[in-house]
């Protein structure tokens, strides 16, 4: 795990303008060491200059002193070891402040300015030394090129170094920094994403449970209500007209038969899923638990909407066909006829094929309507009106008010309020119009535009 912004902020515990403690210690530690150096420099000094040792020793310790605030003023502890360079005193203050300005966040030329003040003033006083060591005889025996070497070697070596690390230093640890920052930006971003995939996730399976719901009502719901019908049907002739009553029994059975292959199928992927796969694979003498286990896996909703939609798309050819389309409508209207209800199917205009989810959703908004007739209108006149236009498919079923014998409530049919819902959403989906409400003369009437392209 990489150390975030907001957490290396949190480590920032030292006292003063010290990040941390180490770093405290660190800098007290240099100072002690550049004030003792200073110190013991700080005799020759005193003695050169006709001063009592214990002044340059003092003046040594306070001048050596100033590294403790390398950190917080950096060109001040340069500018106090160039101001003692003469003195031969604060060689360790000269090189750690050096360094500690290139590796700040100082302007270039500022340590440019800095460092070759530095190194002029290193350069004047080694020469001039080495100058008067001549002059004195202890260096007879060298040539004269010796001490503009020595100056000049003395001067680089004091200056370039302690600029160079601090300048590597200093970039490294401003590409340390950069990089954490972009670290923290990558976090951001993909909490975000995440934060994000999950809502995604969530209106994904929301949208699955309402399709899978939706397939199941409409495939299940219609015939149910037919099974209903018939069977109500069934109870009142069944004394009186023994023949219809057998045919409606006959109905009802395949009507029964029909909805529980179709439900079946759906449950059956509910039940499933992807461990259909592995119980098929798995040895036939396998125990009747762990088939029962795999069954209990969980399944993907994205599997289960494909299998409702597959065995929605079965609803109206048992044999198992391409699923419901237009020229199904026949059979459709005819099984209400058979159960009780006067219907009508008229159609305008020259037949043609649409895409699959033109004709299903056509197909559906019919058989919905249809259904609701039966639940709401029971022996009511119903009208169902299919327009082939040049870019559209129009749909409309009417019908007409109950009979004032025959309650609308009599077949006890349950209804959830769902399906106008569903077919709005149906059709919407594929860009149409859907429009329901109740007639003026007491019925109720749905229509919806599909566009042919959908």
């Amino acid at each position: 795990m990489t150390t975030t912004g907001e957490d290396h902020s949190a480590t920032l515990t030292g006292p003063w303008w010290w990040a941390r403690r180490r770093s405290a210690v660190l800098d007290g530690s240099l100072a002690l060491v550049s004030a003792v150096e200073c110190a013991i420099e700080g005799m020759p000094f005193a003695d050169a200059a006709g001063l009592a040792v214990p002044v340059g020793m003092i003046f040594g310790v306070v001048a050596g002193s100033v590294l403790l605030v390398r950190r917080k003023w950096p060109i001040a502890v340069v500018l106090v070891s160039i101001a003692i360079t003469p003195a031969q005193m604060g060689f360790l203050m000269g090189l750690v402040g050096l360094y500690t300005l290139a590796a700040s966040e100082m302007p270039r030329r500022i340590i440019g300015a800095l460092a070759g003040m530095s190194m002029v003033g290193m350069l004047i006083v080694t020469y001039v030394r080495a100058h008067q060591g001549m002059g004195r005889g202890e260096l007879a025996e060298v040539g004269d090129w010796f001490v503009p070497f020595v100056s000049i070697t003395t001067s680089l070596g004091m200056t370039a170094p302690p600029i160079l690390l601090g300048l590597y230093v200093g970039a490294r640890r401003r590409l340390m920094e950069s990089l954490r920052e972009r670290a923290d930006s990558l976090e951001r971003e993909l909490q975000l994403l995440a934060e994000r995939a999950e809502e995604r996730a969530e209106w994904a399976r929301n949208e699955e449970r309402t399709r899978i719901a939706r397939e199941m009502h409409d495939v299940v719901a219609h015939r149910v209500s037919l099974m209903v019908v018939h069977a109500a049907a069934l109870q009142a002739v069944a004394r009186k007209d023994p023949e219809k009553a057998v045919r409606n029994a006959s109905l009802v059975g395949d009507m029964g038969r029909q909805a529980l292959t179709e439900l079946r199928e759906m449950l059956g992927v509910l039940r499933t899923g992807e461990g259909a796969s592995s119980s098929a694979s798995a040895p036939s003498s396998a125990s009747t638990s762990s088939s029962a286990a795999v069954r209990m896996q969980p399944v993907p909703l994205a599997a289960v909407g494909a299998a409702a939609a597959a065995a929605a798309s079965r609803a109206a050819d048992e044999d198992g066909g391409e699923g419901p389309c237009l020229d199904d409508l026949e059979e459709l209207v005819g099984q209400s006829a058979a159960a009780g209800m006067v219907v009508d199917l008229s159609v305008e205009g020259d037949p043609r094929s649409y895409a699959a989810a033109v004709e299903q959703t056509a197909y559906r908004v019919v058989q919905e309507a249809l259904t609701n007739v039966h639940k709401h209108a029971a022996g009511a006149k119903t009208r169902v009106r299919l327009a082939h236009r040049v870019s559209e498919i129009a749909m409309q079923v009417e019908n007409g008010p109950p009979p004032e014998v025959a309650a609308a409530g009599a077949a006890r049919l349950p209804s959830g309020g769902n399906g106008l819902l569903g077919m709005k959403e149906r059709v919407a989906g594929l860009g149409g119009v859907f429009v329901s409400g109740p007639t003026d003369s007491g019925g109720f009437r749905v229509s919806a535009v599909i566009p042919a392209e959908g």
